[in-house]
């Protein structure tokens, strides 16, 4: 990390871990107390206190690197969003496309209830990963064998939910890269599917899983396109912490889960169906670099992550004060020392977050021609990646 962007970054990570701390603490004393005697309560309390701390990721998005996200929706689409449980599907195009999420979420009013499935290891990230823990998130091995009994429960779990809640999943299982699209095109010619150009084969499995479980109690399911505008750089965590801005582009369609078939296998094509459409809609975009004819929807700027961002950093400068008039920290080469190790250990943690959202560097993988009696299997299983 460079020395210019620390000086920006490390301030920002102060801000974020010790308020992102305070913040697990409560989460972990209402898990304690509170949800053994009524899971709804708990359930209310750290949707507010979850929202909290994503606001801070936000407040990086809108007011911090000012990227702008562009809606494209039908009125009816827009409308629902927030007003009604929904499973969230989405084409993974750049290291931010769950923050895009977080953003559409908040904007709907259910931030603190947006939930996605991610791969077991997000679980162990300081802070982000703890708080998702406490607020339901699901975490996957990327076995299916191991997998799959752990995404039923935790999909049943979710049926008793208080409040609107967003449940995302990417269901390429990876983020788009160049290498995994050859791949994705090699496999699709020898198995003599359509071959995508800007998405990768979706991994069907859990898609099917999570349709067969949530249709009786949600209502719907979105259905997002998300697109960089070829005038504009791909969004990074590390652009976002240097406040360099973005524009994404995001189009967005609402299906009625009632509309779905009712047979596995007829879910599974309406999913690939899904991203061939998606597929072609890119296409579009790419040539015109907007959604066309969809409506652009005016999503805001509001002034809430920034009231929450700027509260946290006065308590947090106050009570700095406060504890080193207390304790004449700096005083000391001895205390100096332990300052010192405290904002490399920060440094070190906020590197990592950064790395973490990274798409990872892969090489083309050789895909073998696929018999035709075990295309729909392998369409389902597709290869084990280690991203979410």
């Amino acid at each position: 990390m460079a020395i210019a962007a620390a000086a920006v970054i490390v301030p920002l990570g102060v801000l974020f871990f010790i308020s992102g701390l305070v913040i697990n603490l409560i989460q972990a004393t209402c898990y304690v107390l509170v949800r053994p005697i009524s899971k709804s309560t708990y359930r209310r309390i750290n949707r507010i206190v979850a929202e909290l701390l994503w606001l801070e990721l936000v407040w990086i998005v809108d007011w911090w690197a000012g990227v702008k996200i562009k809606v494209y929706a039908d009125p009816e689409t827009f409308n629902l969003m927030g007003k009604e449980h929904a499973l969230v599907i989405a084409n993974h195009r750049s290291d931010i496309d769950w923050l895009v999420g977080w953003i559409l979420a908040q904007r709907s009013g259910c931030l603190g209830s947006s939930l996605a499935v991610m791969k077991k290891s997000s679980k162990l990230l300081p802070v982000i990963g703890w708080s998702m823990w406490f607020s339901e998130y699901l975490f996957l091995e990327r076995s299916w064998a191991k997998d799959e009994r752990t995404l039923k429960s935790g999909l049943q779990r979710l049926s008793d939910y208080p409040l609107p809640f967003w449940l995302a999943l990417f269901v390429e299982g990876t983020r788009f890269t160049q290498a995994k699209l050859l791949a994705a095109q090699e496999y699709a010619a020898s198995a003599g599917l359509p071959v995508p150009r800007n998405v990768l084969i979706p991994r069907t499995k859990g898609f099917v899983t999570a349709v067969s479980h949530m249709r009786s109690f949600v209502p719907a399911i979105y259905d997002a396109t998300i697109c960089i505008p070829k005038s504009s750089p791909a969004p990074t965590m590390l652009r976002l912490f240097k406040g360099q801005p973005s524009v994404v582009h995001v189009h967005l369609k609402r299906h009625e889960m009632k509309d779905l078939p009712e047979n596995d296998d007829a879910i599974a094509q309406w999913c690939r169906d899904i991203f061939v459409a998606k597929d072609k809609l890119l296409d579009k975009h790419i040539a015109d670099d907007t959604f066309g004819e969809e409506k652009l929807q005016d999503i805001g700027r509001p002034i809430k992550s920034l009231v929450v961002v700027a509260s946290w950093a006065c308590i947090l400068i106050l009570g700095t004060i406060k504890f080193l008039q207390a304790t004449a920290l700096l005083s000391s080469w001895k205390g100096v020392a332990i300052s010192a190790a405290l904002m490399a250990i920060i440094t070190v943690l906020m590197q990592f977050l950064i790395n973490f959202s990274k798409s990872e560097r892969s090489t083309a993988a050789k895909v073998a021609p696929a018999k035709e009696k075990n295309v729909n299997q392998a369409r389902g299983n597709g290869q084990e990646d280690k991203t979410h």
